[in-house]
Order: structure tokens, then sequence, then C-alpha cells
């Protein structure tokens, strides 16, 4: 069965297994899900990302902790955050990052909210925000013109993710409670893109 959305229809698949290492029940889709539940799925167990970029949550509606998932396997839930320091235990929701498309990714980070203070120019992977001369690392706001982004907490690509797009809130992100954070204060320490 296949779940399909005219905005999303033909550039993005994923298919979502209810047990690990791709057993079980399965489902195709297209587009956004915002509940597996409404598709029979306590949660997501295992995964495959067969066309296009997608952002994953662990909670309904797009709520809790994000993650990137990206064209590859996933037969465990650990697997889904990639290398960070948390252990994430289930999948509810996801969605297609769109601006995954661009060939050219760029993002403006300022040291403060309302885009105040010091700015920094990417569109490249920084593995250390440190590194390229960033010397605190707190981004308060940031403006993503294209392309799409995926922010760590730590550097060398770990800690909890945020996902930044071209397309969502016009690519501007105001205040660090936009990123999705569950921190007290911004704390964002590496970048890199995320490509197709």
């Amino acid at each position: 069965m296949t779940h399909h959305c005219t905005k999303f229809s033909g550039h993005w698949k994923i298919i979502v297994f209810d047990e690990e290492c791709f057993q079980g029940r399965r489902h195709e889709f297209t587009s956004e899900c915002c509940n597996v539940m409404e598709f029979g799925f306590e949660t997501v167990r295992s995964l495959r990302v067969e066309s296009g970029a997608w952002v994953g949550w662990e909670h309904a509606s797009y709520q809790g902790q994000q993650f990137v998932l990206e064209r590859g396997e996933y037969p465990q839930c650990d697997a889904f955050g990639g290398s960070n320091s948390y252990h994430i235990q289930r999948l509810t929701s996801f969605r297609p990052i769109a601006c995954a498309n661009h060939r050219e990714c760029r993002m403006s980070i300022y040291e403060r909210e309302n885009f105040l203070g010091r700015k920094g120019e990417l569109s490249d992977d920084y593995p250390s925000l440190q590194a390229m001369g960033w010397s605190n690392n707190e981004v308060g706001s940031l403006r993503v013109q294209s392309g799409a982004f995926v922010c760590y907490q730590y550097p060398g690509y770990r800690g909890y993710q945020y996902i930044m797009e071209c397309d969502r809130h016009c690519g501007m992100y105001k205040h660090f409670r936009e990123f999705g954070s569950h921190c007290q204060t911004p704390q964002i320490q590496s970048i890199r893109r995320i490509q197709q």
C-alpha cells in the first residue's frame, strides 16, 4: 500500500516496518506522515529511504527530537539518530525535505536572536564551527537562503539535530526556539548540508 500526496508525489519514497531488520508489517510513503498509528503502526522500528531526504520525529505531529533520514537502510531504531550521543527509541512522524534538491546550499548564522550580533556565511560542511572561527557555540538565529542543512549540538556531527530548510519559515529562523531546540540556550557546534 502506498500513501500519495500530489505536493510531493514522485520525488520521495520511504518504506517503514513495524519490526527491526525490515520485518513485520510494512508501508510505503511518498509524502509526509503525521502519525504512523493511523496506518496501524505503534512505531517504526526499521526503514529504508529509497529516494529523497526525510526528517523524522520521535512523536506524532512532528514533535520531539528530530533527525535526518538520508538514502539508505536503517535496520534498527538506534540507526535513526546516526552518531548521536542519545538513543532514539521511536519514530512516529516524518516528512520529505523539499530543499534537499538544491545544488547550492547557503545559510547565514547569527550570534543572537532576530539576526543580530556577529554573522557567519556558510555554504559547505563544517564539522566544527569553532575551527572555522566561530568563537562561541551560540547560534541565536539563522537564515537559509538555499538548500537544507542539519545542525548538530556538538562538534563532529553529534548530539541533537536541527533540520533547517529554505522553504520552512521562509528560511528565516529568528529565534533558537524555532529550531526545535530542546536546550535552554542555543547550542550548535557543527553543521552539514543535506544533499540527495
